[in-house]
């Protein structure tokens, strides 16, 4: 059925996978997408947004930024944003649904994990001493080679990270209180953590406002709240994100004019490659994670 040409636009954004995952979710794929759904013949129709959540989160600088991305939306052109998890939404996918006036999970979906990871970190000396093997890093600055696993660490080599992941827990265990009436940020801090709870017992604890819900529920409490009328004609649209050809195509070309060519293997966590050396907000059930 062809729809009208001015008939309202729910605009569905899916949060999926890990965030910050270059070229296909991070910051630049959500600010394409709202850019273009404000575009061409979708100008002025995007009455709602939509957040379809299934992430374990991600970087801590993507998730700040797309939270901020679609706060500036909705208040931008007055629309409701709503989100609705099917799967898991943790950490930085919590972080994310701080935008949504509402939240509502499936009857199997896990949400939580309001907690900073970096790391981990691994420390060869021993062995390498073991072995007969040494290293040197050549460095200017003070402590410019800390966490290296190739010296043994000082007392509090890490201190300076433990203050920036301290100030990036402080700001998330913040935005979830101020954005969650019903959560206690005290028993938030102290008994929650960084755990993951079922629909029903993060309804409970305040983490969302409807457990065990269907897709068709939040889409409908969404369109009433945007007062767009179901028994009119009404679209609900996906955009693909776009693809920086001409960039990549750019990189290649520099590489081949270098008269190299590189040959990449990737051995377990190649997905979550890219957060090496990042604090992220990540829901990673094998790491251990500061609350």
């Amino acid at each position: 059925m062809v729809q009208p040409y001015n008939s309202p636009i729910v605009l569905q954004i899916n949060i999926n996978g890990v965030i910050g995952t270059p070229m296909k979710f991070d910051t630049d794929t959500i600010q394409n997408i709202l850019i273009d759904s404000n575009r061409g013949f979708l100008r002025n129709r995007v009455k709602a947004i939509l957040l379809y959540f299934n992430t374990p989160g991600g970087t801590v600088d993507d998730s700040d930024n797309i939270y901020r991305l679609l706060k500036a939306a909705k208040e931008k052109y007055k629309i409701p944003i709503y989100g609705y998890v099917e799967g898991l939404c943790a950490s930085g996918g919590m972080y994310i649904s701080c935008a949504a006036d509402k939240t509502y999970a499936s009857p199997t979906s896990m949400i939580g994990s309001v907690g900073v990871m970096m790391g981990p970190f691994f420390n060869v000396v021993e062995g390498l001493n073991k072995i007969g093997v040494t290293s040197q890093t050549i460095t200017q600055g003070l402590d410019k080679d800390m966490m290296s696993p190739f010296h043994p660490w000082k007392p509090d080599e890490d201190a300076a990270l433990r203050s920036i992941m301290a100030s990036s827990y402080h700001r998330f265990v913040d935005l979830v209180a101020a954005t969650h009436p019903r959560m206690n940020k005290e028993l938030l801090i102290s008994q929650y953590g960084a755990n993951v709870f079922d629909g029903p017992g993060a309804e409970q604890r305040g983490y969302i406002d409807v457990a065990d819900a269907e897709y068709k529920t939040a889409l409908s409490d969404l369109m009433a709240a945007a007062n767009i009328d179901a028994s009119h004609p009404y679209q609900i649209v996906q955009l693909m994100p776009r693809f920086n050809f001409l960039s990549q195509i750019s990189s290649n070309a520099a590489t081949l004019l270098k008269g190299k060519i590189e040959h990449h293997f990737n051995f377990g966590e190649s997905e979550l490659s890219f957060i090496k050396g990042r604090i992220a907000y990540l829901y990673d059930p094998g790491v251990s994670q500061t609350k």
